[in-house]
């Protein structure tokens, strides 16, 4: 039986699906090599450490001596290249650790530099916008905060960065971050990322980097941490995580950066010695080695998503055989009921609470309502197939993840369909 039979599409979808993926032959040829590039990255680091069946055992109490929690968070220094890392389930999500290495980085009177803009709605609470009366945020610690905005290309300013450093010696932590948000912009790529970090600390050896690396782990052959990145940080739900991990967050930096974020993630004195895995850690360790591999999936279903809504006349971003830096898709409608209808087939094709309609909802840390598509086997997980966006003008859904590209081919002909139908 054939795909459109089996899925009750018409012909038209059908062979809009099968011209895509002819298309994109040379753009899966390039996401299979990175993938094979990334796995032997991971296999090394694992060889390494000489994991063993001990690493995977539960932990109760303070966990000292956990060998596991050792061992992975030797792992994932050598995997992200840095010379030491954090892997932690008690961080709750990537804004978590975000927030924890925001404070452990900066003191009072200090200056964080975003020099990629205004970054995700969710810092803006650990920032301190616009919120008098939030006594937790940056700002109530005197902290204070300046923003440079991106280019006409979309790239780090990076003269304007400096410029701002020279001019003001208080700015201590630049951060970058390296997708896009709930912004209509390109992900950054690791070459120029490596540019703007390599001036910045030629000129000011003094600033940390701090990168906010979700979404982007294994999409491309290096990680920000290889490109002389202090910290870097990420969720356990998106990328790294292979789909397995149930919650949590990395970092991985230098060893001063590790252990002023570990002091803050526990207490002072205390630090990374300390945790407990009382479940194990096989789901870590196992969802680290399938990463590379899952992250493939996912970029070929957002590929796919690119090639044919652009087809379908909608704005996409980035493009079909664009360069990728992260997983995400961005697919601009126009109007709020082709953006909920969009999410709300994701939501349909999902093989978790698909009998589930989402509707937009006031979600706390955005500015605005959300709709989030989430049909998936770990609650919230961006690395399996969803789709979310803010209710606001142009009306943009960012799609990401998709464990399988079979599933996301799938999801995506259904979803297309029910949009042509909606558009005669």
């Amino acid at each position: 039986m054939k795909m459109c039979e089996a899925l009750d599409t018409t012909k038209d979808i059908a062979e809009l699906f099968d011209r895509a993926e002819e298309a994109l032959k040379p753009v899966f040829q390039k996401i299979d090599e990175n993938e094979q590039l990334g796995q032997c990255r991971v296999l090394s680091a694992m060889r390494t450490a000489k994991i063993a069946q001990r690493h995977f055992a539960p932990t109760s109490g303070y966990g000292y001596g956990d060998q596991g929690r050792e061992a992975l968070d030797k792992v994932y220094a050598e995997v992200f290249g840095a010379e030491d890392a954090l892997v932690r389930l008690t961080w709750v999500s990537g804004s978590h650790v975000l927030g924890d290495a925001l404070f452990a980085l900066l003191r009072p009177g200090d200056i964080l530099l975003s020099a990629t803009g205004k970054p995700y709605d969710t810092l803006g609470g650990i920032i301190g916008h616009g919120d008098e009366k939030n006594c937790s945020s940056l700002r109530a610690w005197d902290i204070g905060y300046k923003q440079m905005e991106l280019n006409e290309t979309g790239g780090i300013d990076v003269k304007a960065i400096l410029a701002a450093i020279e001019k003001e010696p208080r700015i201590k932590v630049v951060f970058i971050q390296r997708s896009r948000g709930y912004a209509w912009r390109r992900a950054l790529t690791i070459d120029e990322m490596g540019e703007t970090i390599h001036a910045i600390k030629t000129a000011a050896p003094w600033v940390t980097i701090l990168v906010d690396n979700c979404y982007g782990e294994f999409v491309s052959g290096r990680e920000p941490s290889q490109i002389g990145a202090d910290l870097t940080v990420g969720s356990l739900i998106k990328n790294p995580g292979g789909g397995l991990c149930p919650c949590g967050a990395y970092a991985a930096g230098t060893r001063y950066a590790i252990d002023r974020l570990a002091q803050r993630a526990t207490a002072p004195s205390i630090g990374k010695e300390v945790g407990a895995g009382p479940y194990g850690y096989r789901e870590l360790f196992m969802g680290l080695f399938i990463a590379p591999h899952i992250v493939a999936q996912a970029l070929k279903v957002a590929a796919l998503a690119a090639h044919v809504f652009q087809k379908m006349g909608y704005e996409v971003s980035p493009g079909p055989m664009d360069e990728r830096s992260d997983i995400i898709q961005a697919v601009r409608f126009g109007n709020a009921e082709s953006l909920i209808s969009f999410c709300q087939q994701i939501q349909y094709m999902s093989p978790v609470d698909s009998h589930v309609t989402p509707e937009p909802w006031d979600m706390p840390g955005y500015s605005h309502q959300v709709i989030m598509a989430a049909g998936t086997f770990i609650e919230g997980a961006s690395i399996e197939l969803s789709a979310d966006a803010p209710i606001r003008e142009p009306y943009t859904a960012y799609m990401q993840g998709g464990l399988t590209y079979a599933h996301g081919k799938i999801a995506l002909m259904r979803t297309a369909d029910q949009l042509f139908k909606e558009k005669k």
